[in-house]
C-alpha cells in the first residue's frame, strides 16, 4: 500500500497532466474530423452511381483521396505532412501541432464508416418518399441520416478508439498526452510502473467510451 501512495504522490501531477493533455487531443480532433468525415462520407454516397446526385468525376475524385489518406500508417502520415502542419498551425510540436495530422488521418475513416452506415439503408425507403415527393435535403436528413444513425453512433465509437491509438503514437514524437507519458518516462527511463500505470488508464479509456457507444447505440435503437 505504501508503495502505491508513494507512486501516485511521485507521479500524480505527470499523469494528470498527459491525461488532459490526450482528451485535449482526442476531443479536439474529433470534433473537426466528424465536421470533415461526415459531410465527405455523405458526399461519396450521394455521387456515386445510381445516387440522386451523381458525379463520376466527384466521386471517383474523393474516394481516391479517402483511399490514398488511408493507405499512409499515421506515424509516416505525421512526418510526411510536417510543412503543412506547420503552415496551419505554426509549430510541428506538442497537442497543437499534432491536431492537424490526426484530422487528416481520422476524417477520412470517418467518411468511410460514415458511407458504410448509409448505405446499409433501404434503398426502397429512399426511393419511396422520393415517389412521395419529397424534397432531396429532407430525404437525407430524415431519411437517410435518421435511419443510419445506429451505425453512426457505432462507426464514431470506433473512430473514436482508433484516434486515441493514434495520440499515443504522436506521444513518441513529442505531442504529449499518455503515449509521450509512456515512452519518455515507461521506455526511455525504465520506468515499469509509469508503463504499467499507463497502459492500464489507456484500458479504462477506451473500455469506457466502447460503454458509451454501446449504451447511446442500443437507446436509439428503441427510439
Amino acid at each position: 500500500m505504501s508503495s502505491i501512495q508513494s507512486f501516485f504522490s511521485d507521479w500524480s501531477d505527470v499523469i494528470g497532466k498527459s491525461i488532459i493533455e490526450t482528451f485535449q487531443m482526442v476531443g479536439i480532433s474529433l470534433l473537426f474530423s466528424i465536421l470533415i468525415g461526415i459531410p465527405l462520407g455523405l458526399l461519396i454516397v450521394l455521387t456515386r452511381p445510381g445516387q440522386s446526385f451523381e458525379n463520376k468525376i466527384i466521386y471517383q475524385l474523393f474516394n481516391l483521396i479517402i483511399n490514398i489518406i488511408r493507405s499512409v500508417p499515421f506515424i509516416i502520415l505525421l512526418f510526411f505532412i510536417l510543412p503543412f502542419t506547420k503552415l496551419i498551425v505554426g509549430t510541428t510540436i506538442g497537442v497543437k501541432g499534432v491536431i492537424v495530422p490526426l484530422v487528416v488521418y481520422t476524417a477520412p475513416y470517418i467518411a468511410r464508416l460514415m458511407e458504410s452506415a448509409l448505405l446499409e439503408v433501404d434503398s426502397g425507403v429512399v426511393e419511396a418518399y422520393t415517389a412521395m415527393g419529397i424534397k432531396r435535403r429532407h430525404i437525407i436528413w430524415h431519411v437517410l441520416l435518421r435511419e443510419a444513425r445506429l451505425s453512426i453512433i457505432l462507426g464514431l465509437t470506433i473512430a473514436t478508439i482508433g484516434l486515441i491509438g493514434a495520440t499515443a503514437m504522436a506521444g513518441m514524437v513529442g505531442a504529449g498526452g499518455l503515449g509521450d507519458l509512456a515512452y519518455r518516462y515507461g521506455h526511455l527511463r525504465y520506468e515499469v510502473d509509469v508503463m504499467y500505470a499507463t497502459v492500464f488508464i489507456l484500458i479504462i479509456l477506451v473500455q469506457s467510451i466502447q460503454s458509451i457507444g454501446n449504451r447511446f447505440a442500443a437507446k436509439l435503437k428503441k427510439d
